[in-house]
């Protein structure tokens, strides 16, 4: 369960704007300091938290930079502060070797001084005869990570430089975990690496942590390794978080909890991440009920049953454990085997040969849902299929798609599509490549309308594909058993993102999503991230939104229009989500008209359903029927023919 912190958020801010004074009081000084002066040089630092004895947690000032990192303007600088900043007093270090100036108001070099300050407000500040101008940014995040290591080689390198250039590089570092409510956590950690495959190639680099032992990150279930994503190439820094979250409040299993967070290395702001459980197996890790070594028998040989956990993903390394089946390029996550292991082979042929068996099985026209349930899992891989139709994932099926095999409660061994993982092309954002389309079949990719995992991995004349997603949008069991929980599960937590306001439960409302990012996309794209990261985004300048209502589909005439900034992206992400989900709705409802009464989509016609047609009606009354309201007809029972003739009756009064 996730952490409510919004208010908190609203509050800070409320007081940051509260406050117009600047100035330093010496006697205010505390005696930490930066840990990690040597690797940022001479400068101005802002405490995360004022006053604390904390060593780690700290920001240099720094100048907004290109995407090169080039330096934009060398006179204005900020302060990114994270969400536990007070909101009116922020603890400043002279990190320079003379007095410095702030306002009229000197700190001497090696001294703190508690400072206050209003956000978003400008301040002049001179250091020897120079004078620059001052600017405190303040987070809405979750929380706040540092990493910090002066000399991550021994040779005098620091950590971001060490790192960057190669994700098979690590270092351990110091850290410092920060939340909005002020309470740090200094766990060391132990290494620190890149990761990722197309966006490792990015000018935002996403990262793997570990720490030294398990920790909490605002909320989470305490573990030891996380990702951090960069979320570079999403404008709106929401599509992964927003379809992670989802797929938890579904019961999707191994879903990953994640957090917003602000990163600095060495005192440097990097910018807006989503820290998110890393996928790992073991009883600590997200996957956590598969056995380190079940794959062995009791005399030493391969188990004829093992559980693993499999990614299909065609960007592995030489040094993966993996093996080709079907047509898939398969990462074998667990267990983990070197080469060198006598049974290395023997588990890979296993792992691959039940694989295929699921596949044909998967692919084969003549599959019953009593068949096909003694492979697979059919509720997680129709949930799967959810996800990827609603966000018309660019990845879908292709890489990042995981799978965990083992043995069911009711001793049936079966394939679990879980967890999900890596959504940025999704959810309207990316372009998609204008020849695969081609192949396949689709015009209508960058709208919310169309099916699209049905034509995902065709090729030119060729009506097969040996995409999974493909498969499972192509059996009528998985795609039959989608529709009941697209309107069973899905329907009411998407109806709940758009028209409530909230921070609490597995998945949150749009508007408490954007409470928690306003102020780290403001950081983040003051920082000197793009908006838009080339070509291969869309357009997301306008929309011309559709709803579901009453069991009718429509779409606006005229479109909605967004703004060039965060707010816009972020809206446009909404909207299209609204608007894929009603198209997806419609769809579904046609297929399955035994449940077209069903308007709050709980799969039972009843009054519950009768009054959320009321309240949309355009005069609010029924005055004729208001006593007999749910049993429409006045048979004695609630049913289909009860929600046709309101749907007739709504007709003819509206009209």
């Amino acid at each position: 369960m996730k952490t409510k912190k919004l208010s908190a958020i609203l509050l800070t801010m409320t007081l940051l704007l509260s406050i117009p004074v600047f100035s330093v009081q010496a006697e205010d000084s505390v005696s930490a300091v930066p840990s990690f002066l040597s690797a940022s040089g001479e400068g101005l630092y802002a405490h995360a938290v004022a006053r604390s004895a904390d060593a780690e947690a700290w920001a240099c000032w720094q100048c907004a930079e290109d995407e090169d990192g080039a330096v934009e303007d060398s006179q204005t600088k900020y302060f990114f502060m994270p969400s536990s900043a007070d909101g009116k007093k922020a603890e400043i270090y002279n990190g320079f070797s003379t007095a410095i100036e702030v306002n009229g108001t000197s700190i001497e070099p090696s001294q703190t001084g508690i400072v206050d300050y209003e956000a978003n407000t400008s301040y002049n500040v001179t250091v020897d005869s120079e004078t620059y101008r001052l600017i405190f940014k303040v987070s809405t995040a979750e929380a706040a990570i540092y990493a910090n290591n002066a000399d991550a080689d021994g040779k005098g390198t620091p950590l971001y430089d060490y790192i960057k250039d190669d994700k098979s590089i690590s270092a351990a570092a110091k850290g410092a975990i920060v939340t909005g409510d002020g309470k740090i956590d200094n766990t060391a950690i132990k290494k620190i690496k890149g990761r990722g495959n197309t966006t490792w190639s990015k000018a935002k680099k996403p990262f793997n942590i570990t720490y030294s032992s398990a920790v909490s990150i605002a909320g989470m279930d305490k573990g030891k390794k996380f990702s951090l994503l960069a979320n570079y190439q999403d404008a709106s820094l929401a599509r992964n978080r927003i379809l992670y979250d989802l797929s938890d409040a579904v019961d999707m299993p191994y879903a990953s909890d994640s957090r917003f967070v602000d990163f600095y290395i060495n005192g440097k702001y990097y910018g807006s991440y989503q820290c998110a459980q890393k996928i790992e197996v073991g009883k600590s890790d997200l996957v956590n009920d598969i056995p380190d070594n079940d794959y062995l028998a009791s005399d030493g040989t391969p188990a004829s049953e093992f559980s693993f956990c499999i990614e299909i993903d065609p960007s592995f390394a030489e040094d993966d454990y993996h093996t080709s089946a079907s047509g898939n390029e398969i990462t074998i996550k667990s267990p983990e085997l070197s080469s060198s292991d006598p049974l290395y082979e023997d588990v890979k042929t296993k792992i691959k040969n039940r694989f295929a068996a699921m596949f044909s099985k998967l692919g084969s026209s003549s599959a019953t849902y009593e068949s096909l349930s003694q492979s697979i899992d059919i509720d997680s891989f129709a949930k799967m299929f959810l996800i990827n139709e609603l966000g018309k994932n660019w990845d879908s099926g292709v890489s990042s798609f995981f799978m965990v095999y083992k043995q069911s409660p009711d001793g049936k061994w079966r394939f679990y599509a879980s967890p999900v993982w890596d959504y940025d092309n999704s959810l309207g954002n990316c372009v998609g490549i204008e020849r695969d389309l081609s192949n396949m079949g689709v015009s209508d990719y960058n709208e919310y309308s169309g099916w699209w995992c049905k034509y995902k991995g065709k090729r030119a004349r060729d009506t097969t594909s040996n995409n999974i997603m493909n498969k499972c949008a192509n059996n009528s069991v998985v795609t039959n058993r989608a529709a009941e929980i697209w309107l069973e599960k899905f329907l009411p937590q998407i109806n709940a993102f758009q028209n409530t306001d909230s921070t609490s439960g597995e998945f949150y409302s749009a508007s408490g999503y954007y409470g928690l990012l306003s102020g780290t996309a403001d950081m983040n794209y003051t920082r000197g991230w793009l908006l838009n990261t080339g070509s291969w985004i869309s357009d997301h300048s306008s929309l011309k939104k559709a709803k579901f209502a009453l069991g009718k589909y429509t779409v606006d005439t005229t479109a909605t229009h967004y703004a060039s900034d965060f707010e816009g992206e972020y809206n446009y992400m909404v909207d299209w989500k609204a608007s894929r989900a009603a198209w997806l709705t419609n769809e579904f409802y046609k297929t399955h008209p035994e449940i077209k009464g069903d308007v709050n989509s709980d799969l039972k016609v009843n009054i519950n359903d009768v009054t959320e047609i009321q309240y949309t009606l355009v005069d609010k009354t029924m005055p004729d029927y208001i006593d007999c309201f749910a049993d429409f007809n006045e048979d004695g029972v609630i049913n289909i023919n009860d929600a046709t003739d309101i749907q007739i009756y709504i007709a003819r009064k509206q009209a």
